[in-house]
């Protein structure tokens, strides 16, 4: 098994200052994770564009570390290639905005909620004690970032829960989360679990781009 990361030059302060110097963007108030709230980042133009994409080339979600959950991640996952000119600008658009290499940055993914599926609560980072943490970070390394765009209200429910800080973030169409997965000495930080809560009405949709320690290839 390879080391679990312990880096202590993880680049975690500069990305806060930049993010932080961005017009319109909320900062959540708390000394246990670091969490940006950006409303309006995208247009609806680009939502729908990325909506449409995710409906046709949609497939099951899955899981690492899978815990014999079957109800555990109910949703739908779409794999969003560079080669398409919207995809390749908006990743583009969001290495700029966090300020971080995009050469760092996993392929964009979309992800589709029906009516009574979730993502329960979970952390975006590879647990170093987990069977697949070789298999995902042997290469690139922990993921470091998440930005996260809704595409879309909802009519009832599919907020995001982030227990340990007892944030709840409803669903709207443009919005930006971003988070750092991991302190600033480079361990795993478990107070970014978070909870895709049921939708119970309606459909949702968003679109994530994680960034890692070290370039994908």
């Amino acid at each position: 098994m390879i080391a679990p990361s312990a880096n202590a030059g993880f680049p975690i302060e500069p990305v806060i200052e930049r993010l932080s110097a961005r017009p319109g963007i909320q900062k959540v108030p708390s000394p246990k994770l670091t969490l940006f709230v950006r409303r309006a980042l995208i247009d609806a133009d680009l939502c729908a564009g990325l909506m449409a994409r995710i409906d046709a080339h949609r497939r099951p979600s899955t899981v690492s570390d899978y815990n014999g959950d079957n109800a555990f991640r109910t949703s739908e996952t779409c794999d969003l290639s560079r080669d398409d000119p919207l995809v390749r600008d908006l990743e583009d658009r969001l290495a700029a905005f966090l300020g971080l290499d995009p050469a760092h940055g996993e392929p964009l993914q979309g992800q589709r909620y029906a009516v009574g599926q979730e993502f329960k609560a979970h952390t975006d980072y590879f647990e170093p004690t987990g069977i697949d943490f070789d298999r995902y970070c042997a290469v690139a390394g922990q993921r470091t970032w998440t930005a996260m765009i809704y595409l879309n209200e909802v009519e009832a429910g599919g907020a995001t829960r982030f227990k340990a800080v007892d944030k709840i973030v409803q669903p709207e169409a443009g919005k930006l989360l971003a988070w750092s997965n991991l302190r600033a000495d480079g361990t795993p930080n478990p107070a970014t679990l978070h909870h895709a809560m049921k939708v119970r009405a309606g459909t949702k949709y968003v679109i994530t781009k994680w960034f890692r320690e070290r370039p994908w290839s």
